[in-house]
């Protein structure tokens, strides 16, 4: 859902600030022409979990969710227990609209909070305050959202250990069950980027992770990934199919995909970017695709599955690139020799997780 209300200084994602009403009807229709347009590629498996994300999705009424997913189960086998989130912003939300929300499927949220300081929301652009932030997560739980993230920032302008375990207190206070706590950086194409604020330094960025991941695990949080922290159980399971290298469909303005092909072949594809250009596109709104070549393939799949905290089997390297573990054989014995990867698993140790860059340039 590409449409925001503002760009913020920060974001490099396919968001467009709004200049009128939001034309659900067409692009609803546009949507559901780009998904048969893809069926094919879908070869009858069953949909495990749908991610909504923008731009602002709470931006979209409950009546067009309703109807996106009256259309979708037309076309696709959604599993009973799919999870199916939606990312919110909380200077978007009206009364009674989560119970909207929910009552046309959705059974996970994501919040974007960024940070419960009034001083750091208006650094960052945010159009909410802390007590709106507040205001949304209480609707949620009450709306009967028992699945919830939270997204939280650190790194910010100015910003100390304290500060960010301030952000971190104020979140745990609500209990949710995962949490996105995750470094703001300058990405190119930026406000910030143009203009960089006074964010801390190297050594003040070390003292913030380790302060908040001592203060997250003592409240029983685990960092499953390397931004991502869940309460046993609770993990996201649309985030976990990209960190195995599993397959995932494109819907919508911008968005990305990457298919496994009935001859093993593994395609990425991506949408075209322009609200108006994806509305007013005739026939496919496929705006490129490219094979993933074999020499790419281990790379591709370390880059996602060294991420996890927890690593994955060896199994998997097969079971997702189609290509035996022996053509990685020396780079993983090369990396088990400096301690970087554990013993049978393909897992960074904590020393691989720090230096996960220079992994990961093994596999060049």
């Amino acid at each position: 859902m590409p449409w925001c209300v503002k760009k913020c200084p920060y974001c490099d994602f396919n968001s467009h600030a709004l200049t009128g009403d939001i034309p659900e009807q067409a692009y609803l229709q546009a949507m559901l022409e780009d998904l048969e347009q893809d069926l094919p590629l879908i070869q009858g498996r069953p949909i495990q979990t749908v991610f909504i994300g923008g731009g602002t999705p709470s931006l979209m009424s409950p009546d067009f969710y309703h109807r996106l997913f009256e259309g979708l189960k037309t076309h696709l086998s959604l599993e009973d227990d799919a999870e199916i989130t939606l990312e919110a912003n909380p200077g978007t939300m009206e009364q009674g609209r989560f119970d909207g929300f929910r009552a046309a499927g959705i059974n996970r949220l994501s919040l974007g909070i960024q940070s419960f300081q009034p001083h750091q929301l208006e650094a960052l652009g945010r159009i909410h305050d802390d007590k709106a932030a507040h205001r949304a997560i209480e609707a949620a739980r009450k709306a009967g959202f028992d699945n919830f993230n939270l997204d939280l920032m650190h790194g910010l302008p100015n910003q100390t250990p304290e500060d960010a375990a301030a952000d971190l207190q104020a979140a745990i206070a609500w209990a949710p069950p995962h949490l996105s706590w995750y470094q703001l950086t300058l990405e190119p194409n930026t406000e910030f980027y143009s203009r960089p604020p006074n964010l801390p330094d190297d050594d003040r960025l070390w003292d913030i992770y380790c302060q908040g991941a001592d203060l997250l695990r003592s409240h029983g949080y685990e960092d499953y990934e390397v931004s991502a922290w869940s309460q046993p159980g609770a993990a996201s399971r649309h985030n976990l199919n990209y960190w195995t290298f599993g397959d995932y469909l494109a819907l919508g303005a911008g968005a990305h995909g990457k298919v496994t092909l009935a001859d093993g072949q593994i395609r990425r594809f991506w949408k075209t970017r322009q609200p108006e250009a994806y509305l007013n596109r005739i026939g496919s709104r496929t705006a490129g695709h490219q094979l993933v070549a074999t020499e790419d393939l281990p790379l591709e799949f370390m880059m996602n599955a060294l991420r996890l905290s927890g690593g994955v089997s060896e199994s998997l390297f097969t079971e997702r690139t189609g290509l035996p573990l022996s053509v990685v054989e020396i780079e993983l014995e090369s990396l088990r020799k400096d301690r970087l990867l554990e013993p049978d698993r393909l897992q960074a140790t904590e020393l691989g997780q720090r230096y996960l860059n220079t992994l990961l340039e093994r596999f060049l």
